[in-house]
């Protein structure tokens, strides 16, 4: 088997775009190996700011030969009376490549047997590999020197070899050798021989060209940086994958700080480290920020007094303004600043920020007590929560809205719940971080989040396949993260319509609204339960209570009885129609369906759908019975409409816990 390596060596990439290109060129490959039926075992594709390589293992030196049959023409049609062939016989047999001897007739039919050889595998990779690289896509693609191609940046160089075979193909303006080049400041015209020599010679080179080996490496290095400290890290999935792609050979250098930036905000300064400035902040064993940070540098050498007064200069910067800002905005209370939303418009034809803040208000009202929550500070928190878009250090660090209300809440002496609930009605702010754990954050965060929602559906802006308007899709997943792990027992339906009632125009969006917050709970849930199940157990609405919905799936999600199947999805069928009449009992005639109506009075929800489902099975027999022993459409009207009510109470016994149609 053999082994085919593609390096396409760039300037600085975007690091956004490597990710990106990661995957399509894995997904390239793998889709033209086997579009052309060449067997491979692995296809690896690594990448850093200045390249894109892409390793092919045990690759087949050819595709597979050929034996086909093809159909062809009638044979009246493509043979003449005295057996010669025709124009159409001709000419199919010459578009197959095969004479008159050839072709066979089956079926009144021409067929022929023709035999294709495979292509070797270095000719598929020249055809392709050039085509696979023109499909990759991303954001601010340009063209350079002649080009009327576009790609994310100008390629310096192409490598491609099959084992120890160059591969000559052409990317854009560059014709491929068998040459790489390593860091910018160590060795260049590096020969790679043969593919399993390439990682180790661009790691002499000061290249790690694997990111995942690189990323191994920052957090070793940084780790070892921290220890020296006594101190800890958290570095976030994002900022890693961001250092990691920014650097091909990393080296960990640790400055610090003027102790008094401690001062400020401790989300201020990790933001500047972090955000603005990539570094990796440090904690002590407590998690309290200290006055050093960790900057992965993509230098060679063992001088860092120059990086670290360069970094410093820079954080500095920073930090002065946030002092500036802090110090600015905490002359007067937080609550001085609400005044100021009304000047700052929330969305076209929804009012300001401080209409929404007074929409949040009556609307976290009305979830406190459908909660039976009476709690002062949640109103506080209503009132405050989007105060700090006013000041200074918001407008600076758009990201910590929230963050600096919550710290201007403590030296405003708001308590501590609303300190807790301004700065968590925000949570969760990505699909995998925590949620609001103070009650304040939950009932202001849903109130917050169900208004933005209800606003952007009535601004006729739902969100679309390319568009999330407002960040809808993040909102309603935070409100069903929250009231899912905080089992909290709301009729988000019943909310959905207040708030609908507070918005400043009105629009029939309730339906609509619903169906979104369904579609967004069933692909929350669907990576734990089938698509089937959460389905099924949609069709009573999920919006009049969450957690309801939740416990119905996890117990449905069990369910392994064919026979309580069978015997609700008939039930089903036979009603059709809604049947309004109560049973008589008085009206019975076969002891099956004394048993059946005594058997389903038995089966009582008591708040475990575990048990519940349990007894639905339970009376699987009787129900049998019933149907072997009953015609249920009896030619006595009474009779036959009795035995439908009595039917009818069966399904509701099903529908309660789920739609067994669907399952």
């Amino acid at each position: 088997m053999s082994k085919y390596l593609l390096e396409i060596g760039v300037e600085e990439l975007p690091y956004k775009f490597i990710p990106m290109a990661i995957e399509q060129l894995k997904n390239g490959f793998e889709k033209f190996l086997g579009e052309n039926n060449v067997t491979f075992s692995n296809v690896k594709v690594m990448a850093t700011p200045r390249r894109l390589a892409v390793i092919v293992d045990g690759l087949a030196s050819s595709q597979p030969d050929v034996e086909k049959v093809v159909k062809g023409p009638i044979a009246k049609v493509a043979f003449d009376e005295q057996g010669n062939l025709s124009k159409a016989g001709e000419g199919f047999a010459a578009k197959n490549g095969v004479t008159k001897e050839d072709l066979y007739v089956e079926d009144n039919y021409v067929f022929a047997k023709i035999f294709i050889k495979g292509k070797d595998t270095k000719s598929l990779l020249q055809e392709n590999v050039p085509q696979i690289f023109a499909k990759l896509q991303g954001p601010h693609f340009m063209r350079w020197g002649a080009n009327d191609v576009k790609f994310s940046r100008p390629i310096r160089w192409v490598l491609s070899i099959l084992d120890t075979e160059e591969v000559p193909i052409t990317i854009i303006d560059k014709t491929s050798s068998n040459k790489t080049n390593g860091h910018r400041f160590a060795e260049q015209n590096i020969v790679i021989n043969n593919p399993d020599e390439y990682v180790d010679k661009l790691r002499n080179a000061k290249v790690i060209v694997d990111q995942d080996e690189r990323k191994a490496k920052i957090l070793e290095l940084t780790k070892i940086e921290a220890d020296k400290l006594n101190a800890v890290t958290k570095i976030s999935d994002d900022l890693l994958e961001e250092v990691t792609f920014i650097v091909e050979y990393p080296v960990a250098v640790t400055c610090d700080f003027d102790t008094a930036y401690l001062t400020i905000p401790q989300e201020v300064a990790v933001t500047v480290m972090e955000t603005h400035q990539r570094y990796f902040a440090l904690y002590t064993k407590e998690g309290k920020l200290i006055n050093k940070f960790v900057t992965i540098t993509n230098y060679i050498g063992n001088e860092f007094e120059n990086i670290k007064a360069g970094n410093l200069r820079v954080i500095k910067a920073r930090l002065d303004d946030a002092v500036f800002f802090f110090n600015e905005d905490t002359k007067k209370p937080l609550e001085a600043y609400v005044e100021n939303l009304k000047g700052m418009t929330f969305q076209k034809g929804m009012g300001s920020v401080y209409d929404k803040t007074e929409r949040i208000i009556k609307l976290s009202e009305k979830i406190a007590s459908a909660l039976g929550v009476n709690k002062p500070s949640i109103k506080r928190t209503a009132e405050l929560c989007k105060a700090d878009l006013a000041t200074n250090l918001v407008f600076e660090f758009t990201e910590l809205q929230g963050f600096i209300g919550a710290d201007y809440a403590r030296v405003s002496g708001e308590e501590q719940g609303v300190q807790d609930g301004i700065r968590e009605h925000y949570f969760p702010l990505n699909a995998d971080s925590e949620t609001a754990k103070s009650i304040e954050g939950q009932v202001v965060g849903i109130a917050d989040k169900i208004d933005t929602i209800c606003a952007v559906f009535a601004a006729g802006k739902k969100p679309t396949g390319s568009s999330d308007p407002l960040g809808v899709r993040r909102a309603a997943l935070g409100i069903i993260k929250t009231i899912l792990e905080h089992d909290l027992k709301l009729d988000l339906s019943e909310i959905i319509k207040n708030s609908i009632e507070l918005l400043p125009v009105k629009a029939d969006i309730q339906k609509d609204v619903e169906e979104f917050f369904v579609q967004r709970l069933i692909i929350f849930l669907n990576s734990d339960y089938s698509k089937n199940t959460l389905e099924a157990c949609s069709e009573k609405n999920p919006c009049n209570d969450l957690c309801d919905y939740l416990q119905r799936v996890k117990a449905v999600s069990t369910l392994n009885d064919e026979k309580l199947l069978e015997n609700a999805n008939r039930v089903l069928r036979i009603l059709k129609e809604a049947v309004s009449i109560d049973v008589q009992e008085s009206l019975f005639i076969e002891q099956a369906e004394k048993d059946l109506f005594k058997a389903v009075q038995n089966v009582l929800f008591t708040g475990d759908y575990s048990k519940y489902l349990n007894d639905l099975i339970s009376i699987n027999p009787v129900v049998t019975k019933f149907f072997d022993d009953v015609l249920v459409m009896d030619k006595d009207e009474k009779i036959k409409n009795n035995r439908l009510a009595l039917l009818n109470v069966l399904k509701n016994k099903y529908t309660t816990i789920t739609d067994f149609v669907k399952l």
